[in-house]
């Protein structure tokens, strides 16, 4: 599975929520920065080469779904910038929250109880 850019993953994004789309349909979705229909179609067919998406064929028009799962691609990519910036360790990751406070002590406690009851 190939790391998407930045676009890529906007568009994945839209897939995900939408089910199936076509590529005005995506493209309807962007709240600014709208891209350029051809362009958006590149993106779209660059997904499809890594294997991203698939598409249903209505004559000369193509509607896409997903192939991947936001799932699957999200626990591919924290593990891949958890093992990248913070050391393969997720204390090291819960930590830079705590220290940038963007995680309070009450949803800490929530995590581990959550933790201690998976056990």
């Amino acid at each position: 599975m190939q790391k998407l850019t930045n676009k890529e993953e906007e568009v994945m994004k839209i897939l995900w929520r939408l089910k199936k789309a076509f590529v005005k349909e995506i493209r309807a979705e962007f709240k600014k920065d709208k891209p350029h229909y051809n362009t958006l179609s590149t993106i779209v067919r660059n997904l499809e080469d890594k294997k991203y998406v698939s598409y249903e064929a209505f004559g000369n028009t193509h509607r896409y779904y997903p192939l991947v799962s936001k799932e699957a691609y999200r626990k591919r990519y924290i593990n891949a910038t958890i093992a990248d910036y913070y050391d393969n360790s997720f204390k090291n990751l819960v930590s830079h929250f705590a220290k940038e406070e963007k995680i309070s002590v009450k949803e800490l406690k929530e995590i581990i109880d959550l933790i201690e009851k998976t056990k």
